[in-house]
């Protein structure tokens, strides 16, 4: 049955059938109203219920900090947290804990700043190879609450409206999720392949686009696949003229082509750029899976690549790193989890674990040639000197969920010869940079946002640490990110 939809009923067709139909709509409307009050409590409890932290003083004691910067874990540290703001950090035997506050013993935890996730979406594939996707409101705030993600950007809505006004149920304290920055509607160009996109008719539409979306309070806009040069430049001006960026993921268009236009941001890196392909016609998108195949067998110390690399630092175009989402593709990995079974709905689950026996697997497996080519070209853009950033794109087969590939994205970053500090910088420091918001998140000192994560271990020795999260400070309040968890088992993929 379809959500919403409702069996029939045979009433008696006799001198009682108005008694009968009177009580029956009595119970009919009290379990209605019965199932709406425990959707609207099970959508809006506030945050309350997720809490198990929430002093207006919190010292948190012996912790190692990792702060952001790419500087060495500091050792058996104290951090005081003063009304939602970090108020003090420094060894434990130079802080005392103020009066009243409440301590936490930490010792043999690890605390670094909230990850600033820059390509997060509230919707995921609905499955089925059906080209729609569900919006997920109640599950995917929560999950990125979670796994750490404290603030995030959306990289391209499907339901703006409703990304809008869930940030300002998260902004008023009424749920809990990461500080949204919402992106418009994809500007996007005949061919979508999503019955979501509007698919936009020329320069005056996506520049119309751009003017109403940021007055409805969007703070960024991604270029589509199909978008054209003269739109995206239409857009790109019409955008910085309300002093908002444009990021992209893009086919129609090269990397080199969308820098000169004044583009700000890269989705995905390499693997979606399109410049190479010899048969490239001016704003048309070649086949993808043939464009992969191209990139993954490229030299990344080419004169070409090395030029298009250059161009882009000296633009100051960023990259955003989305590994996790390639990773799924590839039928032997990630590692299959009982979080992200317990958390998906038993369909996602079912279409996701299909796709992933379909797909090829081992060391010649094309989806894992394609990771390893981005890892290099990713590491290549860091080492000239480019501003890398990361997200998850819970899109794809479904194999990238919410939270959970913010964290992987990260693993797979240090698989690719970042080091541990180097990529919680770069999911971290990086994106708050980008997002102009370094003064106040992004890393760990006195005076900034008390929004961290407390994990138990230490993922500058052991990755893989970053997945153990046992408390999400936003704004000073601690999260059980357990709590969040069970909230929304089974619920993934479903709403």
């Amino acid at each position: 049955m379809q959500p919403g939809a409702h069996g029939g009923a045979v009433y008696p067709n006799d001198a009682c059938s108005s008694a009968y139909n009177g009580a029956v709509k009595t119970l009919s409307l009290t379990f209605l109203l019965a199932a709406a009050a425990s959707a609207q409590s099970a959508f809006t409890p506030g945050v309350k219920p997720f809490l198990s932290v929430d002093a207006p003083v919190v010292v948190l004691q012996h912790v190692r900090v990792i702060d952001g910067t790419g500087a060495a874990p500091a050792e058996n540290q104290t951090l005081v947290i003063d009304h939602g703001k970090i108020a003090a950090v420094g060894p434990f035997a130079s802080i005392e804990a103020p009066a009243g506050a409440q301590a936490l013993d930490l010792g043999g935890a690890t605390v670094i700043p909230g990850l600033v996730g820059m390509h997060e979406h509230l919707f995921y594939p609905s499955g089925g190879g059906i080209p729609m996707y569900n919006e997920q409101a109640f599950s995917f705030p929560r999950l990125y609450l979670a796994c750490g993600v404290t603030t995030a950007r959306t990289g391209g809505s499907l339901e703006p409206y409703t990304d809008l006004n869930i940030k300002r149920l998260i902004d008023s304290g009424r749920m809990p999720g990461p500080k949204l920055h919402v992106t418009g509607p994809y500007l996007e160009g005949p061919g979508s392949f999503a019955a979501q996109m509007h698919e936009l008719t020329g320069p005056d539409d996506a520049a119309r686009t751009v003017d109403y979306w940021a007055g409805e309070g969007v703070t960024s806009f991604k270029a589509y696949m199909n978008i054209t040069r003269a739109e995206l430049k239409a857009a790109i001006d019409a955008a910085h003229r309300h002093g908002i960026k444009v990021t992209g993921h893009l086919c129609s268009v090269g990397f080199r082509e969308a820098a000169d236009l004044g583009i700000d941001n890269l989705e995905h890196g390499l693997l979606v750029d399109t410049e190479f392909h010899p048969g490239k016609q001016p704003d048309m998108c070649p086949p993808q899976a043939l464009t992969r195949g191209e990139m993954a067998g490229i030299d990344i110390d080419s004169p070409p690549l090395k030029a298009m690399i250059a161009d882009l630092v000296a633009h100051h175009v960023a990259i955003t790193s989305t590994l996790a989402v390639f990773e799924a593709f590839d039928g032997d990995r990630p590692p299959i989890e009982q979080r992200f079974l317990d958390a998906v709905n038993p369909q996602a689950a079912i279409s996701y674990l299909g796709a992933r026996a379909r797909a090829r697997g081992g060391e010649d497996s094309p989806s894992l040639a394609a990771l390893k080519k981005e890892l290099e070209f990713e590491a290549a853009f860091v080492k000239a000197g480019g501003l890398l950033m990361a997200g998850a794109d819970p899109t794809g087969n479904g194999g990238a969920l919410a939270g959970f590939a913010d964290q992987r994205n990260i693993e797979l970053l240090v698989e690719g010869g970042f080091t541990p500090l180097e990529a919680i910088r770069i999911a971290t420091s990086n994106a708050a940079g980008f997002l102009g918001e370094s003064a106040r998140i992004g890393t760990i000192a006195a005076g900034k946002q008390a929004d961290l994560v407390v994990l138990n271990g230490n993922p500058a020795a052991h990755i893989a640490d970053i997945e153990k999260v046992k408390l999400v400070f936003q704004d000073g309040a601690g999260y059980d990110p357990a709590k969040l968890l069970d909230s929304v088992r089974g619920a993934a993929g479903l709403h």
